[in-house]
């Protein structure tokens, strides 16, 4: 298998576009997909501050709870896939701008909610936008940028991912500051947790118009037939010298039976079986997940009350932790495009085992008192420090590399079906794990649930050295399937 995933052969038609390419232009349509990103992270942050006051406002307990989390991941799978495939019917921008309307709906009508199942009814519109944005950012990423810093500008979208998150926390504690409480009423008579989501509208309805003024992939237009305006799109990335070549080089890439891509692609003509980088990429997409890093985000508060941490003091280790995310991203950003992103990869890998181990270890020694919760003693300094090395390792290598590897590992013909497929993987996966943590809690352990996160890291260091191949400098136009 592995002598058919890549060709490392470089293309001739872009080393020779240096001197005329458009950097800053790149660079600018690069950031502007990454406000998605910046959503994404946004609307999964927004929901921890607002949980009191949906409980208050719709009389239930039920939202804001593991279900409603999950129902909102299940509404990331559907859009994750089904912006996959439309992609190469409507092209990347087009569902870019889709998923920046939904952003619109999703943030109006979970503020306007009157009850449980409508407020559910708009997340689940938001898992949409966030399963859509989720594969369209680095998708768009890596078929405009140049190879030689393509990892670095889609590397970008993970470092919006973690700042959106951030910053979802800092306007739910302003805006519950200033009103009292998340259930006080605000501006216009309206509680505060509304606002809270209504905050989210201003980065939408800017990512909205600022779509406008991006072009749309030019490896989408070739796939279309449309060369002239790939051939535009090209003139205004890497200059008019190689524009015609370039997209004459694109054209030869896609199938020669027929241009319009389709999810039957993925199959292999000869063989009759999946393409194997399409199981590679599902690999990578799951193994993401596997190793548990919305778990340890999800029981990161236990950690910080066990070591004796006050409630206060919540606010400013969350800044300390996003600080260490946002740090290993710009690491990420700095060495990807130079040392590759399957030793990227290796070291996250091997980081989390260890890491993860030590928290298995300090679990598995600990003590609960009368009221169940865990009591960490002198080992809750291990524990921390081991779960924040693990976030480091996490965002150094799987949290960015993941998405940068399946935004440009797909041949050109079947870029948008595979991110299809492997999306929708993703989104399962995250799925799975967070439906199965509280069994896995209640029937092994704390320590045996992490026990499980490390061993599925641990597999995920041969998996990278067996069958992950390196894609760092290679143009789109020579991945192979």
């Amino acid at each position: 298998m592995s002598q058919d995933i890549l060709n490392p052969t470089a293309s001739p038609t872009m080393a020779s576009s240096n001197t005329n390419e458009n950097t800053w232009f790149v660079v600018f349509i690069s950031c502007i997909a990454t406000i998605g990103g910046f959503l994404f992270g946004f609307d999964s942050g927004v929901i921890n501050g607002t949980v009191d006051g949906l409980q208050t406002a719709f009389n239930s307990n039920s939202v804001g709870t593991g279900f409603n989390v999950a129902s909102m991941l299940l509404g990331c799978a559907i859009g994750a896939f089904f912006a996959g495939t439309l992609a190469d019917v409507y092209g990347r921008r087009a569902l870019l701008i889709v998923s920046a309307v939904l952003f619109i709906i999703s943030a109006w009508g979970s503020g306007i909610a009157d009850s449980s199942l409508e407020f559910i009814l708009y997340r689940v519109i938001g898992g949409l936008a966030v399963g859509a944005a989720s594969v369209m950012a680095p998708a768009y990423i890596s078929e405009v940028a140049p190879a030689k810093y393509r990892g670095m500008l889609t590397t970008i979208q993970q470092v919006a991912i973690i700042f959106g998150l951030f910053m979802a926390f800092v306007s739910n504690y302003l805006i519950a500051d200033v009103a009292g409480s998340s259930v006080s009423p605000l501006w216009l008579d309206f509680e505060a947790w509304r606002w809270m989501f209504w905050i989210e509208l201003a980065p939408a309805t800017l990512f909205m118009f600022a779509l406008l003024f991006i072009p749309e992939s030019p490896r989408y237009l070739v796939a279309k037939g449309k060369i002239d305006a790939a051939q535009n799109v090209l003139s205004r990335l890497y200059g008019k010298d190689v524009a015609k070549d370039k997209a004459a080089e694109i054209d030869q890439s896609l199938a020669q039976d027929h241009h319009s891509p389709k999810l039957s692609d993925l199959i292999d003509k000869v063989s009759g079986k999946v393409r194997p980088i399409v199981w590679v990429g599902i690999g990578l997409a799951v193994f993401q997940q596997l190793v548990g890093i919305n778990v340890v985000f999800y029981y990161g508060a236990v950690l910080w009350q066990a070591v004796g941490f006050s409630e206060s003091d919540a606010l400013l280790i969350n800044v300390i932790g996003g600080g260490v995310s946002i740090a290993a991203c710009f690491i990420t950003m700095a060495l990807i495009d130079k040392i590759g992103r399957k030793p990227l990869l290796i070291i996250g890998s091997i980081g989390m085992t260890l890491t993860l181990a030590a928290m298995v270890f300090a679990f598995a020694n600990s003590a609960t008192d009368a009221s169940g919760n865990l009591v960490l003693g002198s080992l809750g300094t291990l524990a921390l420090i081991a779960a924040n090395a693990y976030v480091f390792f996490f965002n150094i290598s799987w949290g960015p590399v993941m998405w940068v590897m399946l935004g440009e590992m797909f041949p050109n013909q079947i870029r948008g079906s595979g991110l299809a497929i492997a999306g929708l993987a993703q989104w399962l996966a995250n799925f799975a794990i967070t439906i199965c943590f509280p069994i896995m809690l209640a029937s092994i352990g704390l320590a045996g649930a992490y026990s499980f996160y490390a061993l599925c890291a641990l597999i995920s260091v041969f998996f990278v050295i067996k069958l992950v191949h390196e894609t760092k400098g290679i143009e789109l136009e020579k991945m192979q399937g």
